[in-house]
């Protein structure tokens, strides 16, 4: 290692400064869209199979909700624009602007050049967790994703269960797309239920049993007409091990949920990001 310099306790002193302040974000309105949800009635229900997954469609001013049934469970959750694949959630950004784990009132922002909220967290069971002594909270947007090609590279495995083709499956089938156009479309996630962190010392992503429960949930309102895909993980509630079949795993239900008519008055969708996209050249 490096020798550190004479002034190298004053460097690591010197203060953080937010890469991305939010106070000029637009704001959901949690009043209205929590006011929307009390009256909502249930018009389509679907499981995510354990170590399988899941696809549904959300129209634009409904909710969606991720429940926990049977088992703790953790989920890894797709999001594209209905009318438009290439237009899919943005993990890093919703990262960049919200921190490493979201919960209610923030967003899932979609990739450029849209940039604009997918969808809008209401309601969230576990907003309770905050922050361990870990360093671990829930939902994430920092893992990936298990995959089968991780796997292979770290065992040399072939399993075809991880969250990245089980979503592969679900969005092949829901588009009737071949599998390697699929896989093009598939992304990086939204870790539902999933509790996470990076350790003090070496700065490793870690995973730790998630305090899910069966009747937990997670509700989003769709900023946009929606596509999704979640897969209920091979890892079960991630308290030892992902990317192969020794977990414990529980289905995880996707209901969609219609407000009633004028429950959500004043709402508008979110137009596209407002930058003209000369980059410079006129």
């Amino acid at each position: 290692m490096t020798m550190p310099p004479a002034d190298a306790e004053a460097r690591r002193a010197i203060p953080p400064v937010i890469c991305y302040p939010t106070e000029t974000l637009p704001k959901p309105d949690l009043a209205l869209y929590r006011a929307a949800l009390s009256g909502a009635e249930v018009t389509a229900t679907t499981l995510a199979p354990p170590r399988d997954a899941c696809s549904f469609t959300v129209p634009a001013g409904h909710f969606f909700r991720i429940t926990s049934v049977d088992g703790p469970q953790v989920g890894d959750l797709n999001l594209w624009n209905a009318h438009d694949l290439s237009e899919r959630f943005y993990s890093g950004k919703t990262r960049a602007l919200h921190g490493t784990h979201v919960t209610t009132g923030d967003r899932l922002w979609s990739s450029f050049p849209t940039l604009r909220p997918l969808a809008t967290v209401v309601e969230d069971t576990l907003d309770w967790y905050g922050i361990d002594a870990f360093g671990g909270s829930v939902h994430d947007v920092i893992g990936t994703r298990c995959d089968p090609y991780t796997g292979n590279l770290l065992s040399g495995s072939q399993y075809h269960h991880c969250c990245h083709s089980n979503l592969i499956r679900a969005l092949s089938a829901a588009c009737d797309l071949p599998l390697a156009e699929a896989e093009r479309h598939v992304h990086d996630v939204l870790n539902v239920f999933m509790c996470t962190g990076f350790t003090r010392d070496t700065g490793q992503y870690f995973m730790k049993a998630s305090p899910v429960r069966p009747g937990d949930h997670l509700t989003f309102l769709a900023e946009i007409d929606l596509l999704g895909a979640l897969s209920a993980c091979p890892g079960g509630d991630c308290s030892s091990e992902h990317s192969s079949d020794t977990a414990a795993c529980f289905p995880l239900q996707v209901e969609v949920l219609a407000p009633v008519t004028g429950a959500l008055d004043g709402w508008q969708r979110p137009p596209p990001n407002g930058y003209d996209r000369t980059h410079g050249v006129t």
